[in-house]
């Protein structure tokens, strides 16, 4: 390493903590609540999608996903992102930070709204479609995951780095406790637009129609936050690192 690099090097260790700093952990850290939001909210959205399309005429209880459904529907996302860490990890580091962290960025907006319309005539079709969209919107969290954290490190001093650092991350809780408000908030305004009878009292009329927009919408509502932080993200410099 030549010694013009290393004088840049120390500058940016003993930089004075500036307000694009702060701007550094607000975009970062969106990526962070976001990857989280788009992750543990489909907890919540397997229980409304068994009762929607996989109700058994003449059962006692609402219905359920299937074990290896339910199991697709959660887990392809994690697949997603596994391969998302590796092949932006890895163009990352050959294009440059700022260009793949938009890439990542329009991917999770794409995928979110596509997952909220995924589409079909019947169960099969529409988990299916979810579960392509799904795989897709991982592999955008997996490049965002990484980036996010690495950009917030390189911007970093030396002081300051791990609390900068653990503030992005701490944004992954405020993403879980958003992906549950969301999901109260909405069933309860299609609760009282679209009132029901109990499942005891009528099986089949307890699920409204509408109900089916609930889930979409809670999956496409995952594509704001990175929409709002697309113009930051763009005006972000390449970390001198």
């Amino acid at each position: 390493m030549g010694k013009e690099q290393l004088q840049v090097l120390n500058v940016l260790d003993t930089v004075k903590t500036q307000w694009y700093h702060f701007r550094a952990i607000i975009v970062a850290g969106m990526g962070f609540f976001t990857d989280a939001y788009d992750l543990f909210y489909i907890s919540l959205v397997t229980k409304l999608l068994g009762r929607i399309y996989y109700h058994v005429e003449g059962s006692s209880k609402p219905g359920t996903l299937p074990p290896n459904v339910a199991s697709t529907v959660n887990g392809v996302a994690l697949c997603g992102t596994l391969a998302g860490q590796l092949f932006f990890g890895w163009l990352g580091d050959k294009l440059g930070r700022k260009r793949v962290y938009g890439v990542t960025l329009m991917l999770m907006c794409f995928a979110s709204i596509a997952c909220g319309l995924s589409f079909g005539s019947n169960p099969k079709a529409v988990m299916i479609t979810l579960c392509f969209f799904r795989f897709w919107l991982g592999f955008g969290i997996g490049g965002d995951y990484p980036l996010s954290a690495t950009i917030m490190s390189e911007y970093s001093n030396k002081k300051t780095r791990g609390a900068f650092i653990a503030a992005v991350f701490a944004m992954q809780g405020f993403g879980i406790l958003s992906g549950g408000t969301v999901a109260l908030i909405i069933s309860s305004i299609f609760k009282n637009i679209f009132p029901a009878p109990t499942y005891s009292v009528d099986p089949l009329g307890s699920t409204v129609p509408e109900a089916d927009y609930v889930w979409r919408i809670i999956l496409m509502f995952g594509a704001i936050p990175p929409a709002l932080t697309y113009y930051w993200r763009m005006k972000m410099p390449e970390t001198a690192r």
